[in-house]
């Protein structure tokens, strides 16, 4: 495979990320028109975000396993269809129960799409640049966050929210054209990327748990970040989306920036990020009465965020202890339990605790995130138990040999 149809590949799976996380917070930024123009109250259209997210979590392992024998290039141009197909719906929806039915089969695209992506992308190049690609791959999300929301919240605004997301649905042509024609076709099961390189079910399973706890960490402060900008760090609400601005070019730079560390060490770039981002909201606690100092942190718990992902998506490659895409179905199923579990206990300490109180919940989840990865050194070597295993496998095939001889 040519090096530039590589790199297309790579730009149009990422082109996949980018939609599917402009999708799925899209609602956010048009919770009021859309409320107003399907005469439903604004919890209600809030609620498909929760639903959405409810979807991930539940069918990613399943829809994975159901699809494990389709080729990625047929499976992928097939998710990105129906993706199109139900946001389409979706513009033209006359009831509330429609755009539901809509947005939860987005949603059922979103939880394969999320599993398939990462070790498609990675096929796509070299094993050395695997940390690199997925980078590139999980920079399409931040971007949505940056770029993406922004201009379809803008849009909305102006041309009403179905045309935002009629607009999402035609990039989406775009990208399914771009994946269909230069993603190469083969199996699940071919490739250095389908299995994990140094399978290990122990570490595999504190990465789940790192992934839960430094998510949901990080979703219980960011989640009010509006509140906490205005009451606590004194700022104007018109400044919120400058704010918002740096905090996201931060993320882009930071997910970018940690590609190659974690080709070259994995495991200490997870726990690098891990440690920045509980660094960075603890700080925010601490000084966030200073407009400067907050705008400093946000942005590097962005940063810490973002370069987070593609830690996790570099060794969910390395660690994964059976089929790759299965692993990263279950990643994604844990990150998305983050997010709801950290929305709600940031909406469970607010009323009575203020909106400071938000960061340092997500401050001490970090932090218990962060002993958690730092517990994978007490871990033996990957392979170890395996390499016993199999020495005493071949002392028992001798023992009975010489007994039966």
């Amino acid at each position: 495979m040519g090096h530039r149809r590589a790199v297309g590949a790579l730009v149009g799976l990422a082109g996949g990320t980018f939609l599917y996380t402009t999708a799925e917070a899209l609602p956010i930024g048009l919770l009021l028109p859309m409320a107003e123009d399907l005469g439903v109250p604004p919890t209600r259209v809030g609620a498909l975000v929760t639903a959405y997210a409810a979807v991930v979590v539940v069918a990613s392992i399943p829809l994975t396993a159901l699809a494990r024998r389709i080729p990625r290039r047929r499976l992928l141009s097939a998710l990105l269809a129906g993706f199109v197909i139900s946001t389409v719906t979706t513009v033209f929806a006359s009831s509330f129960a429609l755009l539901l039915t809509a947005r939860m089969a987005t949603a059922a695209t979103h939880a394969l799409f999320w599993a398939v992506v990462v070790p498609a992308a990675a096929e796509l190049f070299r094993p050395g640049l695997r940390g690199r690609v997925v980078a590139v791959v999980f920079a399409g999300g931040n971007i949505a966050l940056v770029l993406g929301v922004p201009a379809g919240t803008w849009l909305g605004e102006r041309a009403g929210w179905r045309a935002s997301f009629l607009a999402v649905a035609g990039l989406g042509a775009i990208v399914l054209v771009t994946v269909a024609m230069l993603l190469p076709s083969t199996r699940p099961d071919e490739g250095h990327a389908a299995r994990g390189a140094t399978p290990d079910a122990r570490r595999f399973a504190l990465l789940v748990g790192v992934a839960v706890l430094t998510t949901a960490g990080a979703i219980a402060a960011y989640t009010y970040v509006a509140l906490f900008v205005t009451e606590v760090s004194g700022l104007a609400a018109a400044s919120l989306g400058a704010v918002l601005l740096v905090r996201g070019v931060a993320s882009v730079l930071g997910i970018l920036a940690f590609g190659g560390f974690v080709d070259r060490r994995p495991w200490p770039a997870l726990v690098a990020t891990v440690a920045l981002q509980a660094a960075a909201l603890i700080g925010l606690y601490a000084l966030g009465g200073w407009p400067a100092a907050a705008v400093v942190l946000l942005a590097l718990s962005g940063l810490a965020f973002a370069a987070f992902t593609a830690a996790l998506g570099g060794l969910v490659l390395r660690v994964a202890p059976g089929r790759s895409d299965l692993a990263a179905a279950t990643l994604s199923a844990a990150v998305n339990v983050g997010i709801t579990a950290g929305a709600w206990l940031g909406g469970l300490v607010l009323p009575s605790h203020g909106v400071r109180s938000t960061v340092l919940i997500g401050a001490l989840l970090g932090t218990v995130a962060l002993a958690l990865a730092l517990a994978e050194r007490l871990l033996p070597p990957a392979g170890t138990v395996t390499r016993v295993m199999s020495r005493e496998s071949v002392d028992a095939c001798l023992h009975a040999e010489k007994r039966t001889t």
